[in-house]
């Protein structure tokens, strides 16, 4: 090939490969350099009716909850009065989750066989409590695995501790606007809080600790509900 010609299909390579770069856009690779495990639950009926977990074997954890299927008037944060609606309804949340957990998912992951196969329960119709599917990638692998409800260990346990860490995060933003506009209403929030972990249904307290912590000081609020916060701060720093 010619010197010329060399030069032009260099340039015109190179501007191929930019393109598709500008078109690739935000999503994440199919096959991370770092393993990833990824909860999705889309349940029409609750609040909030979408929750989207994603966890990298690091701890490297990303929370999103949205109403994607209630009208825009009706789709912002539920905790919000309504003149402080906003026109963007989801609420997402970085953090690291706990070595415990993630070691936990990722082993109940490989338990599952990283998700590769079909966990439904087929024997007869349950009552749904959403759609479900749980994604495990890395560099050599890629499987994904949609149900509502599972049998198999594995997948029932790593469910309900997503579920779990959803209920800690949602509780956590309910306290915040209770704390700013209803302090009355906190005391029975905190004991729904108190009872569902001694159920053992909230985990990662610890994403909830500074709004603990500011409820527990202010001396504005009732002080029973003060020290319901203070005994749930304190599970939260021995996990």
């Amino acid at each position: 090939m010619k010197p010329r010609n060399l030069v032009i299909a260099f340039t015109l390579a190179l501007a191929l490969c930019l393109a598709q770069g500008q078109n690739a856009g935000p999503n994440p690779p199919q096959n991370p350099r770092i393993p990833t495990i990824t909860y999705d639950r889309v349940w029409e009926a609750y609040t909030p009716q979408n929750v989207n977990i994603v966890v990298e074997a690091m701890g490297s954890t990303h929370y999103l909850s949205r109403n994607p299927f209630k009208p825009p008037d009706q789709a912002h944060n539920p905790f919000n009065p309504p003149d402080q609606a906003v026109s963007n309804p989801d609420f997402t949340l970085e953090f690291t989750m706990s070595a415990a957990n993630r070691n936990k998912i990722f082993r109940l992951a490989q338990q599952a066989n990283y998700f590769n196969g079909d966990f439904t329960y087929k024997k007869h119709t349950v009552a749904s409590s959403g759609k479900k599917t749980l994604t495990y990638a890395d560099e050599a692998r890629h499987f994904e695995t949609t149900y509502d409800y599972s049998e198999n260990k594995a997948i029932e346990e790593i469910t309900n501790l997503f579920q779990d860490i959803s209920n800690t995060i949602e509780h956590g933003r309910k306290l915040q606007y209770l704390h700013r506009f209803d302090k009355l209403g906190l005391e029975d929030e905190l004991k729904d809080m108190e009872s569902a972990m001694e159920g053992h249904n909230l985990r990662e307290l610890q994403v909830i600790a500074s709004t603990l912590e500011s409820i527990a000081n202010d001396a504005a609020v009732l002080n029973i509900a003060r020290q319901r916060a203070k005994r749930l701060l304190a599970k939260a720093g021995s996990k």
